[in-house]
């Protein structure tokens, strides 16, 4: 029996049960369903809106039915949804005891407190997945800092760079990233519960002694908004979707520098795969699946953010539409997290082509600008010289570090002997000692501060 069908003469047709039912995906919000109906009557029997020994009675089985489904004797089937199947399992075992439960509840603010739930412990799990590839990254980048890469705009060399600050500015994006899911977790841990279906209830019920059942900071202040919000499932699909583009602006560096062309890093042939017809390939399906997927990641944005943009006040069906695109979300961010994480443990680095790259392309031009501006000339008119320099080799066949004082002394008297180690890859990089820059000082203090604030962020935890 429905728990609705009371008012109704004729059965629903199959079809529109089939069409109704959520059971096939919101069953993953049991344990949450079953959490907030223990705390719930809990609550019904110290408020005696119930008797105190039928809210026990009705916990004690609700734990029961928890442990059976987790051992797998329990199968979630046969009832329109996760709600319905614990209340019809729950009087099942005890009778019309189990009726009792859904006093001062509706399902409208039931689903959105366990949904809410949810998604408190998803964002916790997500962050500590971001917390071990950040830490992959510092161990990546604690062993390279030695060592040199070129640093690239617009995809042309620009200037040299180390390996470590490379692999750190990952690990900024990835900081940022928990930063933002820690942000979106104050709104989440807001309790619904209470709401009923829209108007709140006439039962004298305890919302703080709920919520302190179930660790919500605080409770909302709106029946109406509370059983219609999603604006806290949309901002956890958000903040996954930018997890996926910093994934995938990794995944497409990988592809790019594990080529032949490029020949910088090689990806395990644990992670890689074959061609089906051509021997000799090795290909990185797996960061290409991260890229691909990240279209997928933000489709689901776009469908939360279309299921809640024309929903008038409050609750409708469509809300309905919540759980696929943030359980699709999850399960692929995590995918991506995990596989990506175990990738960077197994990559390995071609030190003396990264070097030897980042020597070439005049990457160290700037350093010459730069150089006679110290020497008192205008930047502007510096940046030209420079690019006179550049010319001339180009035209001669030559590189900077290959010109003798002479031809640099023909564009600037303002040249001396400093000019032939300047333009040094070496030096350029350890030149930049400020903040955030290149030397090998800068990057192990840029280690440091990753992992200071990587530590403060999960120090309660």
């Amino acid at each position: 029996m429905k728990l609705w069908e009371g008012r109704f003469t004729q059965p629903s047709a199959k079809s529109a049960d089939d069409f109704n039912q959520s059971l096939g995906f919101d069953y993953k919000l049991y344990w949450h369903d079953i959490l907030a109906s223990i705390a719930h009557v809990k609550m019904l029997g110290e408020t005696q809106i119930i008797p105190k020994e039928s809210a026990e009675k009705i916990s004690d089985a609700l734990v029961n039915i928890l442990a059976d489904i987790e051992k797998g004797s329990l199968e979630l089937e046969g009832a329109e949804d996760i709600h319905t199947f614990v209340e019809q399992e729950l009087t099942k075992r005890i009778g019309a005891t189990g009726k009792m439960l859904h006093a001062a509840r509706s399902r409208n603010d039931q689903v959105a407190t366990d949904l809410r739930l949810y998604v408190k412990d998803s964002i916790v799990n997500v962050c500590g997945h971001l917390r071990a590839l950040i830490n992959t990254l510092l161990e990546i980048a604690s062993n390279n800092v030695q060592f040199i890469m070129p640093g690239y705009t617009h995809m042309r060399r620009a200037q040299p760079i180390s390996v470590a600050q490379y692999f750190n500015a990952y690990s900024e994006m990835f900081l940022r990233d928990i930063e933002r899911f820690t942000d979106s977790y104050k709104r989440t841990d807001v309790m619904p519960l209470g709401s009923c279906a829209m108007a709140g209830t006439d039962f004298p019920i305890d919302r703080r002694m709920t919520a302190g059942l179930l660790s919500f900071s605080d409770i909302s202040q709106n029946s109406i908004d509370a059983v219609s919000d999603r604006d806290f499932v949309a901002e956890y699909i958000f903040c996954c979707s930018t997890v996926m583009a910093h994934l995938s602006r990794m995944a497409e560096d990988l592809i790019i520098y594990t080529t032949d062309e490029f020949g910088f890093m090689e990806i395990s042939d644990e992670y890689s795969t074959g061609s089906s017809i051509m021997p000799q390939k090795k290909n990185p399906d797996i960061p290409e699946l991260v890229r691909g997927k990240t279209g997928r990641v933000y489709g689901d944005l776009t469908a939360i953010l279309t299921v809640i943009k024309g929903i008038p006040l409050s609750y409708n069906k469509d809300l309905q539409e919540d759980k696929e695109p943030l359980f699709d979300a999850e399960t692929t961010v995590l995918a991506c997290l995990n596989i990506f994480n175990e990738l960077l443990q197994h990559l390995s680095f071609d030190t003396r082509k990264m070097r030897n790259a980042a020597a070439g392309g005049f990457s160290t031009a700037t350093d010459i600008a730069d150089y006679l501006v110290q020497k008192g000339m205008p930047f502007r008119d510096a940046h030209a010289v420079t690019g006179q320099i550049v010319r001339y080799c180009i035209e001669n066949g030559k590189t900077l570090d290959k010109l003798d004082l002479f031809v640099y002394q023909q564009f600037s008297t303002l040249f001396d002997e400093e000019i032939l180690q300047r333009v040094k890859v070496n030096h350029s990089v350890e030149a930049r000692k400020v903040i955030g820059g290149s030397a090998r000082s800068a990057v192990r203090e840029n280690i440091r501060s990753i992992t200071r604030r990587l530590n403060r962020m999960f120090k309660n935890n």
